[in-house]
C-alpha cells in the first residue's frame, strides 16, 4: 500500500515537473505580476469581477503599476433571432462586447482589442417576469465569460512582450514628434507675407 502511494506521488511529481496538469487543476497565474486596472464604469460588475480574478491569479492590482489595463467600453445589445412555436414566444440573441486597452509608461497605448459573447434565450410573453429573470441570469453568465476570456488573453502576455510593445510605442512617439518638429521648422522657414497695403485715397 505504501509503495503504491509512493509510486502515485512520484508519477504526479514527474508529470507536474514536465508541465502536465490535470484539467481544472492547472495554474491560472499570470506572467504579469503588477497591473493597474481602470474602467469607464469604475464601479461596475465587470471591473470588480476582473479585479478579484486578477488578484486570485497572483497579480498585484494597484495604481502606479508599470502597465495599465483599461476597459474602454462595454456594450450590451439584444435582437430578435427567431420566433418560437407560438406567436407569443420569441428567441432573442443577447450580445455583450468589451473593448479594452493595455497602456504602458506615460499612458502610451500598447495594444487594443475587443471581446464578444453571445447567448440566445426564449422570451415568453405569457411569462414576462420569468423571461426577464432568465435574460438577467444570462447577462451575468456572459459577464463571467468575458472576464474569463480576458484573463485567458492576459495569460498569453509576458513582461518581455509588453516591453517590446513599449519600445515600439516609444519609437513611434519619437518619430511623430520629430515629424511635427520638422514640419514646424519648415513652416517657420517660409517667409511671412506682409499684409496687403491699401493705398490711401
Amino acid at each position: 500500500m505504501i509503495k503504491r502511494n509512493l509510486l502515485v506521488m512520484g508519477l504526479a511529481v514527474m508529470l507536474s515537473a514536465c508541465g502536465f496538469h490535470l484539467r481544472g487543476t492547472g495554474t491560472n497565474e499570470l506572467a504579469i505580476k503588477e497591473l493597474d486596472l481602470n474602467a469607464r464604469n469604475a464601479y461596475g460588475e465587470t471591473v470588480n469581477q476582473l479585479r478579484d480574478v486578477l488578484r486570485s491569479s497572483g497579480v498585484d492590482v494597484h495604481s502606479g503599476a508599470p502597465y495599465k489595463l483599461v476597459l474602454t467600453n462595454e456594450a450590451e445589445t439584444q435582437r430578435a433571432a427567431s420566433y418560437g412555436g407560438s406567436a407569443r414566444s420569441v428567441e432573442y440573441e443577447l450580445t455583450t462586447q468589451l473593448s479594452y486597452d493595455i497602456q504602458g509608461r506615460n499612458n502610451m497605448p500598447l495594444l487594443s482589442d475587443k471581446l464578444e459573447v453571445r447567448k440566445i434565450y426564449l422570451h415568453d410573453s405569457n411569462n414576462v417576469t420569468g423571461s426577464g429573470q432568465e435574460a438577467e441570469q444570462l447577462r451575468k453568465e456572459m459577464r463571467r465569460d468575458l472576464v474569463h476570456n480576458l484573463v485567458l488573453r492576459l495569460q498569453l502576455l509576458t513582461p518581455s512582450q509588453l516591453e517590446e510593445l513599449q519600445a515600439k510605442a516609444d519609437e513611434r512617439a519619437r518619430a511623430e514628434a520629430a515629424a511635427l518638429e520638422a514640419a514646424q521648422r519648415a513652416q517657420d522657414a517660409q517667409p511671412q507675407q506682409s499684409p496687403l497695403e491699401i493705398p490711401a485715397k
